[in-house]
């Protein structure tokens, strides 16, 4: 009988990890989708000027590389393009099943119960790869529902809704925003941008690939990897800047700062604007954004920068601390994800009765972000603690996959039933990680790389590190807590 595993989220994690699990010869692999389409994050944000703010060579699976992309930042319809195309060719398409939420998850002692809106599914593995960016959050504003005209979040575009000529107010200065509000800049009439703390923006160095480009990447494989490589050292020396053990830390980061400033100045003539949009807090606290029109936006005869407080929303548009009202038409919300409430809506109890979200009620925290204790054969893809303030995402969702592939493939060997972390592992690998968390450069402020307490989200060190620690499963660390000794699968 082959080990039943269940993997909830087809995006660029879930997919991995399906791909990681098929390599390894487990066969019975089914991942849930809750969309209509597979691409994740990709499928779900269509706003205006959606695109990668890691160059593409490097923002895609190293065992599906692709010679083809358009840009070196390739934009939204891209990369969902590229995961449709990469999930059909690689055989995975066929074991995503959409339209279907997984609700709950809950241990009998035996196995898995996954409750989905199309019924009750039972699985000896779950893999929830639902990701940190995936539920999109509007701040709970006096009014808020009160707005008389279109209202949506960046993640939820409303592309029956036309902007030309419209007043339109947008609520947020994060990385949505700074793409959509150039996008749709010359469409509007006018348009309200709310700031609450401004963002380090510095210049996105984008360029198309040429027809001599393809062809060169295509009958020479070795010189998109290699772009490969050099953009991987490149984002390796940046996360080391962050956690503030390099040696180049204060260089690198001083360079950024003049990159940062200069574009500043030459892009913003007027000098109270460029005021307002000065960070108040050390660079790389908060999300580093790339981009060559943000600044140019902002700065145009049209657009008004907002810095008060938001007090309440009404029907005619939105009311600031300083008692004025900013007439709007519509009404985007750039506010973000609920990125520290991992899994979501999924309630999850393990065999003995206990919820995983009272064991982390005080801050998330899962042992090398995948797996805690007391909740066994469930081992979670992109959680606690694996984000990443530079570099791409994909290559800590690899390495989660290749871990993941491993201890199910002992399990589907018979070797072990049901695998759980060591409670003394866990511990210490928290306490690890925020100690090491505690002196790095995100401590200095507040993000949505913590949960009000800690920082959940983030991980503190190198991706190479990462990957050298989750190259081979250290089984001391975990332990099967089967009820019965397991016996091989026959």
């Amino acid at each position: 009988m082959s080990t039943r595993v269940v993997v909830i989220g087809a995006g660029f994690g879930g997919l991995g990890v399906a791909h990681a699990l098929r390599q390894a010869g487990v066969a019975d692999v089914t991942v849930l989708e809750r969309a209509d389409e597979v691409g994740g994050v990709w499928r779900d944000n269509t706003y205006p000027g959606a695109a990668c703010d890691v160059p593409s060579p490097l923002y895609s699976w190293s065992w599906a590389t692709n010679p083809t992309w358009g840009r070196r930042y390739s934009a939204q319809p891209e990369i969902l393009d590229y995961i449709r195309r990469t999930a059909e060719a690689d055989g995975l398409r066929p074991l995503v099943r959409t339209g279907t939420e997984v609700t709950g998850l809950a241990h009998d002692g035996r196995a898995w119960q996954v409750t989905t809106n199309d019924g009750v599914l039972e699985a000896d593995v779950v893999v929830p790869a639902t990701g940190q960016l995936s539920n999109p959050v509007v701040p709970a504003i006096p009014g808020r529902d009160t707005f008389a005209g279109p209202a949506f979040h960046s993640a939820q575009w409303r592309h029956d809704v036309d902007l030309t000529g419209r007043r339109v107010a947008v609520v947020g200065t994060g990385a949505s925003a700074i793409q959509l509000v150039p996008a749709i800049v010359d469409r509007v009439g006018s348009m309200t941008v709310f700031q609450r703390s401004a963002p380090y923006v510095v210049p996105k160095p984008d360029r198309a690939y040429t027809d001599g480009h393809h062809r060169v990447f295509e009958r020479h494989p070795g010189v998109p990897a290699g772009e490969r490589r050099l953009t991987y050292w490149i984002t390796e020396r940046f996360n080391g800047a962050l956690e503030g053990t390099s040696p180049i830390t204060r260089p690198l980061m001083g360079a950024i700062r003049a990159a940062w400033r200069l574009q500043l100045r030459r892009q913003v003539p007027d000098p109270a604007l460029r005021e307002r949009l000065v960070p108040d807090y050390e660079l790389g606290c908060k999300r580093l954004l790339f981009s060559n029109d943000w600044y140019p936006a902002l700065a145009r005869d049209h657009v008004e920068l907002v810095t008060e407080r938001i007090e309440a929303v009404e029907p005619g548009g939105v009311r600031t601390g300083d008692g004025r009202l900013h007439e709007a038409d519509v009404l985007i919300w750039g506010t973000g994800f609920a990125a520290t409430a991992f899994l979501g809506g999924v309630d999850v109890t393990g065999p003995d009765g206990s919820s995983l979200h009272e064991v982390c009620a005080d801050g998330a925290r899962a042992h090398l972000g995948m797996t805690v204790p007391g909740f066994p054969n469930l081992f979670v893809v992109y959680g606690p603690n694996t984000n990443l303030g530079g570099s791409s995402i994909i290559g800590m969702l690899e390495a989660q996959a290749g871990w993941i592939a491993q201890v199910v493939r002992r399990i589907d060997d018979g070797e072990v039933a049901q695998v759980a972390v060591r409670r003394r592992a866990w511990e210490a690998y928290d306490a690890e990680m925020q100690a090491r968390l505690g002196s790095s450069i995100w401590a200095g402020c507040d993000s949505w790389y913590r949960d009000g307490r800690r920082i959940t989200t983030n991980w503190p060190g190198l991706v190479a590190e990462y990957r050298q620690r989750t190259a081979a499963v250290d089984w001391s660390e975990l332990e099967d807590v089967s009820p019965r000794p397991a016996t091989r699968r026959r």
